[in-house]
């Protein structure tokens, strides 16, 4: 059985931990580091030389593309993204092997599948840019999946009022007043999520049609009111008071 050194590249910790855990009970995989960017991937892959990496496409300094557009050593490349299938379409056309964030163990499984049956990875047939392009094409997002136990509930986007981290989890605030479970990220919903959706803190996104009011609070920060049930009140961060107040004309 082969074993692939294996570089995890990705700018969320709990994405890194999250995959780091799914990859432990597989052998095939020795993982030799991790990289928080794309700079970084692109320093830790010359001087480590793994065989494959597992790479997120959207990160800080370089994202993945422009990582892979200026190696020197190739390995093979599993995407790792919060975009749907329709954004990644390129990748599937041209054997780009990826994993969904969330990602699941069974849809790993395939994967190290992919790599036992020594399945070559080709270029890209398309340009770099016209992948970039691609990859920003977002398929219009109506619900967000919840498991709870062996049931998985369809969440409308319009129900969800605001959504919160509270440590390592992540909670959608629904109009009835209830708070639901997700294994999104903050991060990767802010990606995956319409415009109607804003940060307004680096725990915190609402969504803006739910919106009551907004009052000044301390030191330049914003306080939204929600048109829930609770009236929830949701504090910005002080850094973010600039654009929101430029997004809201305020």
């Amino acid at each position: 059985m082969k074993t692939w050194t294996t570089l995890i590249i990705d700018d969320e910790q709990l994405a890194r931990q999250r995959l780091k855990r799914l990859l432990k009970p597989f052998e095939e995989f020795e993982i030799i580091g991790e990289a928080i960017n794309g700079a970084d991937g692109l320093e830790q892959i010359d001087t480590l030389k793994p065989e494959l990496i597992f790479l997120d496409i959207e990160m800080p300094v370089l994202n993945g593309f422009e990582m892979l557009s200026r190696l020197q050593h190739q390995p093979k490349v599993v995407f790792t993204t919060a975009y749907d299938q329709y954004a990644i379409k390129a990748f599937e056309e041209d054997s780009i092997d990826y994993l969904l964030k969330p990602i699941e163990a069974e849809r790993l499984a395939k994967t190290v599948k992919k790599l036992q049956q020594g399945m070559q990875q080709p270029a890209p047939a398309l340009p770099l840019e016209a992948l970039m392009q691609q990859l920003f094409v977002k398929k219009e997002l109506k619900t967000l999946t919840v498991k709870i136990g062996d049931k998985i509930l369809l969440i409308k986007l319009s129900d969800i009022v605001y959504i919160e981290a509270e440590d390592k989890y992540v909670f959608l605030h629904t109009t009835d007043g209830r708070k639901h479970l997700t294994d999104f990220t903050i991060t990767g919903l802010e990606e995956k999520l319409p415009e109607a959706f804003i940060r307004i803190h680096r725990s915190t996104i609402i969504n803006t049609e739910h919106i009551k009011e907004i009052r000044k609070g301390f030191n330049g920060a914003l306080v939204f009111v929600m048109d829930n049930t609770a009236g929830s009140k949701l504090t910005s961060s002080r850094s973010n008071g600039d654009m929101l107040r430029e997004r809201f004309d305020i």
